[in-house]
């Protein structure tokens, strides 16, 4: 932060002496753009529940002030540098905040912040183009500098150094995230008709993945149809009117590639070994170079025939605004009632990936041992033992079948410590235990976060409402 400090300091001080030299007098103009300052009371409902419900993340208030005013002070020394006039309003906000809901570095690489904001700014200010008769930025401010220092992470297998993965993880944990996204992104849905975009991206995602469960048994996504950092993208990221196409039509094909280009990268990173989180960052950029030619192939030929502005009322923009956003207030409806969003995909949960591995999908039988290793290191004895019957018996792993089964043997389960005796003497099968009252809590949560529920015969319920074989109807008894 002092580094930015004097980076700005210095700025100041040669624009004053270019100020002298040249006599100009700049000009501060306030203005209130109504795209800004609504997207700005979305991110702020959003980001005040996120963190209501995530307390850890109240120590990143003080990193985004900063990054806020960082972005205030370079904006202004950019604009006068390069013309008298600055317009102060909310701009600096939804761009910072947006770069800061996908990807904040860690403290001691903190300064690479100031950057990725900088570039924001740079890459609005001088990358332009004519469209529709005038000057106009090519890239989002906010996606591009992400997608960039996305490549770069990637590239030096450097993703450690920032929270990007912790953030894409912590979104899930508040209760109803999905309806929160949705109702705080409506408003600027049909003041600035993007949900045909939106519609269209969440369509295409969902509809893949369910096409994927009926051909391989399992979840494309694993605990989700569509992730939430995915579906926050789809509402608060690659939306902006500013890059996006004009037509009715040329938004749909938008709102599709935008969904194809998340399922590939997805697939192209979870092969390659590479934190999944960057899928929704990385296509945006590409996407902003294609707009023109999007609304040029959309409006003509067949796509032109099937443009949704046909069936739209003449004029009155907000009037097609309005019926776009409703349209999309009966598919999300809709794929809440279906499971395809919200708080209880079944692909959160234990049993039904074990169930898909016992009927032979490798893919499931490969996900079996992240899961249980996340269960053995959350401090769970029958998740460490699980642990290690699995690499014993299904891969053929001993080595890390005895680090397991040495774990859960410290950590109490009298079943992992028969099972080391067993692998030691080489005789007998490796056996396993039921989940004790201490597993419970750790072993039936999903995606969502710690089970605060502590009461054994609740536990029992909700286990057998996530698929726990052998635990519905079960009364608890106290050993």
């Amino acid at each position: 932060m002092l580094g930015a400090a004097i980076f700005l300091g210095l700025w100041c001080v040669v624009f004053a002496v270019s100020l002298r030299q040249t006599g100009r007098r700049p000009v501060l103009s306030v203005v209130a753009r109504q795209p800004h300052y609504i997207q700005l009371t979305a991110q702020l409902l959003l980001g005040g529940y996120w963190v209501y419900h995530v307390p850890a993340l109240r120590a990143f208030i003080p990193l985004v002030i900063a990054q806020l005013l960082f972005a205030y002070s370079f904006s202004a020394l950019l604009a006068w540098s390069r013309r008298d006039d600055f317009e102060l309003g909310f701009g600096p906000w939804p761009i910072t905040i947006s770069i800061s809901f996908f990807m904040i570095f860690k403290p001691e690489w903190f300064h690479w912040q100031f950057a990725v904001v900088a570039l924001g700014w740079l890459v609005k200010e001088f990358v332009r183009w004519e469209k529709g008769g005038r000057s106009a930025h090519i890239f989002n401010p906010s996606s591009f500098p992400l997608a960039v220092v996305s490549l770069v992470l990637i590239l030096t297998n450097s993703t450690d150094i920032t929270f990007g993965r912790e953030l894409a993880t912590t979104l899930y944990t508040p209760p109803n995230i999905h309806w929160v996204i949705f109702l705080v992104a409506l408003p600027g849905q049909f003041l600035f008709g993007v949900a045909t975009m939106t519609v269209s991206a969440v369509l295409t995602t969902y509809l893949f993945g369910l096409g994927y469960f009926w051909a391989t048994g399992t979840y494309f996504f694993y605990d989700a149809y569509l992730p939430v950092a995915v579906f926050l993208g789809m509402h608060l990221l690659f939306t902006d009117p500013s890059t996006s196409p004009r037509s009715e039509s040329g938004r749909v094909v938008f709102g599709i590639i935008y969904g194809v280009g998340v399922i590939a990268i997805y697939a192209i990173l979870l092969q390659n070994r590479i934190p999944t989180f960057y899928d929704k960052l990385l296509p945006v950029p590409i996407m902003n170079l294609m707009i023109q030619v999007i609304d040029r192939v959309s409006v003509s030929g067949l796509l032109g025939r099937l443009n949704p502005a046909r069936f739209l009322p003449d004029g009155a923009p907000r009037r097609r605004y309005a019926i776009t956003a409703s349209a999309w207030l009966l598919v999300f409806v809709s794929l809440v009632g279906a499971k395809g969003v919200g708080d209880d995909h079944p692909g959160q949960f234990y049993p039904m990936w074990e169930a898909r591995c016992e009927m032979g999908s490798q893919r499931a039988c490969d996900y079996v041992p992240i899961m249980l290793r996340d269960f053995c290191e959350k401090g769970s004895p029958w998740g460490c033992n699980a642990l290690g019957v699995h690499f014993a018996v299904r891969d053929g792993d001993v080595e890390s079948a005895v680090a397991a089964l040495q774990q859960g043997c410290d950590t109490g389960s009298p079943a992992a410590c028969e099972n080391l005796g067993r692998m030691s003497a080489g005789i007998g099968d490796l056996t396993t235990s039921p989940p004790t009252i201490e597993d419970w809590p750790i072993i039936v949560r999903g995606s969502k976060g710690p089970v605060a529920e502590r009461d054994p015969q609740a536990l029992l319920a909700l286990a057998c409402s996530r698929g726990w074989e052998g635990t519905c109807g079960t009364r608890f008894r106290a050993p």
